[in-house]
């Protein structure tokens, strides 16, 4: 550990071993001592089998991203000492289980900790995380309170099993406390679920689709707690039709899913224009085409989903770039949706969605008002569903409203519903449509939409989006440079973009895809980059990788 403030701990071992769990719980653990923490964790597309591993990172300050290097390595299975040996520095503590491992460190004898309490094999996670809190220093009494927090089943012969294991090894790389408090640790989809609640979400449809199958798990779990259905379809073209008939009853609905399930949402996306109802579509994107790596990230979709469905009308696109501008944008997203009865869309990548971040759940998410008014349906018949307003947004009812009768249609309209092929009336349509996306734009202009982080004022920007934020941030702090990240991607906030980017003579543009595609974004805006730093083989930039390659830049 080469600063008191910072360690980074690495858990791997095999699918089944419940790694996931175990990082978790180092987190925990790490946020005890006042840390503020960042968990990646990587797996293979592999029900059992495979190289499963958690990089747990934790400072005195917020982070997003990880080292390349780690202070504690914990082996589960032999596999997990040989691949991230490079990621050892002559400080890192190995702490591994000493019947399937043969390494330099502390070994744990796992099998016969079990077989002592016996207890499943399971469990050998647990004596592993016991032997790491000893070698780190960390208090038997932290370690006691995590795992009854955070262990709902088998509480006492998981303690059993990581105190045996704890009384066993010795001390050699003390984590020395932070003085923050304690925070909530989320997902990113976490997040983006507390949003959309907070946006007065009432039904969730979703068919389980990586990165954004927790998210669909989060909601179904909590669905009492927050009051909303929770439905699984058979297939992602039931989901989002099935989310539509929700809107048209005026039930908040949204949909989640990946690029190749969105790819059979399109033309239910575009009855979603033409019928003006309102839906929120988070979108986690991974890495493709096709079946791609399933279960890692990428930020390739985001022309796809501006240019998505045939015809032409008006969308949200907000990516946010941490937990925290989840859950905030989430419930924005939600509040437009319905404003202006339009799609919008939440653009998470897997980085994001199944990172685990330190957050304080009331700081930084409330709403921002949306401005304008909104069209209120007067008692009177008959109702017009697409009544041509100076807004376009025309007032909203719901089947079950006294003595009215609400039609809405995917065909070509009149104010009443009724299908029609008359030029005129097509015409007219299609101009209160684009009233709404003017409208929306105007909206939009009331929410800060684009950040500015690092040195406001340095004449060098890196361009980001999306949860390249958090690296690009460290990066840029190193070097004295400012930061630049739109959250609102469509409409394009082209004024705050300019103002943002103002008094740069080089604009660095840092994307996880092959074809820049916020770059070519912001060149249609008049906004032309200088340089490209991208990567595409479905892992995220690490602090060290992006520091050295804009050095190259900068140089």
């Amino acid at each position: 550990m080469t600063d008191e403030r910072e360690v980074s701990v690495l858990v791997g071992g095999k699918a089944g071993d419940g790694i996931n769990s175990a990082g978790a719980l180092v987190a925990q653990l790490l946020n005890h001592l006042g840390y503020r923490v960042y968990l990646y964790f990587d797996y293979p597309s592999l029900i059992r089998g495979g190289h499963n591993f958690a990089v747990i990172r934790g400072s005195d300050q917020d982070v997003s991203t990880c080292r390349e290097k780690v202070d504690f390595i914990l082996a589960l299975n032999q596999e997990t000492a040989n691949r991230h040996r490079e990621q050892a520095h002559a400080g890192t503590a190995v702490i591994f289980n000493a019947d399937l491992v043969k390494s330099d460190g502390q070994g744990i004898p796992v099998k016969a900790l079990l077989s002592h309490e016996n207890a499943p094999e399971i469990m050998g996670n647990s004596a592993v995380i016991g032997g790491f809190a000893k070698a780190a220093g960390i208090d038997w009494e932290i370690v006691e309170a995590v795992f009854r927090s955070h262990i709902p089943k088998g509480t006492d012969m998981n303690l059993n099993v990581a105190r045996a294991a704890y009384d066993q090894l010795a001390t050699v790389r003390r984590i020395v406390p932070c003085s923050n408090p304690p925070l909530p640790l989320l997902t990113g989809n976490e997040a983006i679920g507390l949003g959309l609640v907070r946006g007065g979400l009432e039904s969730y449809v979703s068919y389980p689709m990586t990165p954004s199958s927790s998210l669909l798990h989060f909601l179904a779990g909590e669905k009492e707690r927050f009051g909303i259905t929770v439905v699984h379809p058979e297939n992602e073209i039931a989901v989002i039709l099935m989310a539509l008939g929700f809107a048209y009853a005026g039930k908040r609905a949204a949909v989640g899913t990946s690029g190749g399930g969105f790819c059979l949402m399109t033309e239910g996306l575009s009855l979603a224009g033409m019928a003006e109802l309102p839906l929120v579509i988070v979108v986690s994107q991974r890495t493709g085409p096709s079946t791609g790596l399933p279960t890692y990230t990428g930020q390739s979709e985001l022309r796809f989903v501006m240019h998505a469905g045939q015809g032409e009308f008006p969308r949200l696109v907000v990516a946010p770039g941490d937990a925290a501008e989840a859950l905030a944008w989430s419930a924005i997203a939600m509040e437009i949706a319905w404003k202006f009865h339009i799609p919008a869309f939440i653009l998470p990548d897997k980085t994001l969605s199944e990172g685990t971040y330190s957050m304080d759940i009331d700081t930084g998410s409330t709403i921002a008002p949306v401005t304008g008014e909104t069209p209120v349906l007067e008692g009177h018949s008959p109702y017009r569903r697409y009544a041509d307003t100076p807004s376009g947004v025309s007032p909203l009812a719901f089947p079950g409203m006294k003595d009215t009768v609400v039609k809405v249609n995917s065909y070509a309209h009149d104010e009443d519903g009724y299908t029609t092929e008359e030029a005129p009336m097509v015409a007219l349509m299609a101009e209160k449509r684009s009233r709404k996306e003017a409208g929306l734009a105007r909206a939009m202009d009331g929410f800060k939409q684009v950040n500015v982080l690092g040195s406001a004022g340095a004449p060098t920007a890196l361009l980001c989006w999306g949860s390249t934020k958090g690296v690009c941030r460290e990066v840029a702090g190193i070097l004295g440079l400012r930061v630049v990240q739109p959250v609102v991607l469509e409409p394009f906030p082209e004024d705050q973009m300019k103002q943002a980017l103002a008094g740069t003579t080089k604009i660095i543009c840092v994307e996880e895809n092959a074809t820049a595609q916020l770059a070519a974004l912001a060149r249609q805006h008049g906004i032309s980059v200088d340089a490209k730093i991208l990567r595409y083989d479905g892992r995220p930039f690490t602090y060290e990788n992006l520091l050295g390659r804009i050095r190259e830049e900068v140089s």
